[in-house]
């Protein structure tokens, strides 16, 4: 039985792209764990082994659709683009929900249990990570290269010195940057 694996990486940054990826391996991998429990090192190792391995497919939403579309509706048309590429017996999102695509599994915490959810989050995070650190030279006044467009103190305040870039996400509201929010 083919299972394809789906996860995605970036969901919750204020900058860049949403990258969901679908694999299914061909042979079991070594290593081949949930990528947020690697080092960037072993991802890259691991990413081109599963590249020349499985059956895989990488979905790329830049910023510009998330402000168009929302995140959610993003999230769902790679869902669809991936079942439309890889014919599998069986599509395993990691994560609870669906986003309404039928024919679609969830399972929290997939990466952990499903070696071709593992897989697909070694191959979304890595294209993400790879995208960042090649745009990051263009925008030097924010620091992509250490925090990868997701949000922490250090982007906020550079959002706050610098405004928003044409790389961010302008539909993502940041409680810390609403004026008068508390007041």
């Amino acid at each position: 039985m083919l299972i394809c694996g789906i996860d995605e990486a970036g969901r919750g940054p204020v900058a860049g792209p949403l990258v969901v990826a679908g694999c299914v391996l061909h042979k079991n991998i070594d290593g081949v764990i949930d990528s947020k429990k690697l080092t960037p090192q072993k991802r890259e190792a691991l990413f081109e082994q599963i590249v020349k391995n499985s059956t895989y497919t990488i979905i790329t939403t830049h910023n510009d659709i998330i402000d168009l579309v929302g995140l959610s509706q993003a999230i769902a048309d790679s869902l669809i683009k991936i079942k439309n590429q890889i014919k599998a017996n069986q599509y395993i999102f990691d994560g609870k929900s669906s986003f309404g695509i039928e024919g679609v599994q969830t399972m929290i915490k997939g990466d952990a249990y499903e070696q071709n959810i593992a897989a697909a989050s070694i191959l979304a995070k890595v294209t993400r990570d790879r995208f960042m650190l090649k745009i990051a030279p263009n925008y030097p006044q924010y620091s992509f290269k250490s925090h990868k467009g997701y949000i922490t103190k250090t982007h906020i305040e550079e959002i706050k010195k610098h405004g928003y870039s044409d790389i961010h996400r302008k539909s993502v509201k940041i409680k810390s940057l609403q004026q008068g929010l508390f007041d």
